[in-house]
């Protein structure tokens, strides 16, 4: 089992950047797939990114690709969303996800760990 916890949220302008963290707890970190979601208000949870265990494959969805980027640090148990270029639309909660079983995952049922999400508001 792993918990995740997710920090980095925040105010942003237009164009502004941010970089999102997600720690996680354990030794088995390097087990699973990752990826993060999102999920405005009044909106069903959208998949933002996802990255293989060890970071070498990642796929990000086409609405964020070029401006939000998935990483990971197997060695701090901690996967990153660097996010720039930011737009009011990408104004959400964004949660980080652990996926047990091989390859990505771009459905939310798909990830079985799940963190409390952070706040990321973009002002125009």
């Amino acid at each position: 089992q792993v918990q995740l916890v997710e920090s980095g949220g925040g105010l942003v302008q237009a164009g502004g950047s941010l970089r999102l963290s997600c720690a996680a707890s354990g030794r088995t970190f390097s087990s699973y797939a990752m990826g993060w979601f999102r999920q405005a208000p009044g909106k069903e949870r959208e998949f933002v990114a996802a990255a293989s265990r060890s970071g070498a494959i990642t796929y990000h969805a086409n609405s964020v690709k070029g401006r939000l980027t998935i990483s990971r640090d197997n060695a701090k148990n901690t996967v990153y969303l660097q996010m720039s270029s930011l737009k009011p639309e990408d104004t959400a909660v964004y949660y980080c996800a652990a996926r047990s079983a091989s390859g990505l995952g771009s459905k939310d049922y798909e990830y079985d760990y799940w963190g409390k999400g952070t706040q990321v508001t973009v002002s125009s």
